[in-house]
């Protein structure tokens, strides 16, 4: 193994935020009470999903072309940067910190996140040397259609889109962080994991 490569793996929706960013996201955006309909609405697919009974992606497809589906790409795009930068203290500064003590050593951070990837990259803007790997959704004409062109960045997605951009495991040192089932096959992978690293 070629340890003078070093990559660490970050989540993002718990790890290193406080809060579910697709739910905030939708209540930033759309406001409270079509967050609240959205939710009533799909509230039976949800319990199902947290059941196991239905796919997580299903659900969360359904909830997002509801909320977004048939949005300007460019105008959902500028929601994402607004949502970013009014909403830093969705962050958890020690995931903040520890990100920015890795890239002075001269490491590689990838977010690897099941959310959105045009909402997520905003918050890391300011810093050389963070690729986000998320959901990534389809647009035509540019027009946001509700539906995702990617897999749903969740489990073993996320170590074959981690693979995708670092090919060879065994040239490079891997430690990971997560904190919820979505984030076992990555924290698996890894040669050094971290379980809810950075909560009080």
């Amino acid at each position: 193994m070629d340890s003078s490569l070093k990559i660490h793996a970050f989540d993002f929706d718990g790890t290193l935020t406080n809060r579910d960013t697709l739910l905030e996201f939708i209540r930033f955006v759309r406001g409270d009470k079509a967050f609240f309909l959205c939710m009533l609405r799909y509230l039976p697919l949800l319990l199902l999903m947290k059941l196991g009974l239905y796919p997580n992606w299903k659900v969360k497809q359904k909830v997002f072309a509801h909320c977004f589906g048939g949005m300007k790409l460019d105008e959902f795009n500028k929601w994402c940067v607004r949502f970013a930068s009014e909403n830093i203290s969705l962050l958890r500064p020690k995931g903040i910190q520890k990100i920015n003590e890795v890239l002075e050593e001269g490491c590689k951070v990838v977010i690897v996140s099941a959310s959105i990837n045009n909402w997520v990259e905003p918050f890391f803007a300011g810093l050389d040397g963070v690729t986000v790997i998320g959901t990534m959704i389809e647009e035509r004409d540019g027009v946001v259609t509700g539906r995702f062109i990617s897999k749903n960045c969740y489990g073993e997605e996320k170590v074959r889109r981690l693979i995708q951009l670092y090919p060879g495991r065994n040239s490079y040192w891997l430690a990971a962080y997560g904190d919820s089932r979505g984030d076992f096959e990555l924290l698996d992978f890894a040669n050094e994991s971290h379980y809810k690293p950075f909560r009080k």
